[in-house]
């Protein structure tokens, strides 16, 4: 039991890493954790160019950081949220102020 805790804890701690090495995760999940969006509309609220809001949504879907709140064949309009994982990692970044907003 011990040993699955310290296994869970070094899991958060290395997806707590993978989001804040990219500023693109970390804006997208800033902004995710705030309400669910569109990819435009977080590439207009951030600034960053809608390529790179793209791959960070994508690479956080893979590690269930956010998911896809409509149909997988709808192509336009895809409404992205965060997951109950991905908001228990946002709020670990928040509380401990990890997440560097300068980049």
């Amino acid at each position: 039991m011990e040993n699955e805790r310290n296994e869970d804890a070094t899991d958060d701690w290395d997806q707590i890493g993978f989001i804040i090495s990219s500023k693109y995760r970390t804006a997208v999940l800033e902004q995710l954790a705030d309400a669910p969006s569109i990819p435009s509309s977080i590439a207009s609220r951030t600034g960053l160019p809608i390529t790179h809001v793209s791959r960070a949504l994508r690479s956080l879907r893979e590690r269930s950081l956010v998911e896809l709140l409509v149909s997988k064949e709808k192509r336009k309009g895809r409404i992205y949220g965060i997951t109950e994982k991905g908001k228990r990692l946002w709020n670990r970044i928040e509380s401990e102020e990890l997440a560097d907003r300068s980049r």
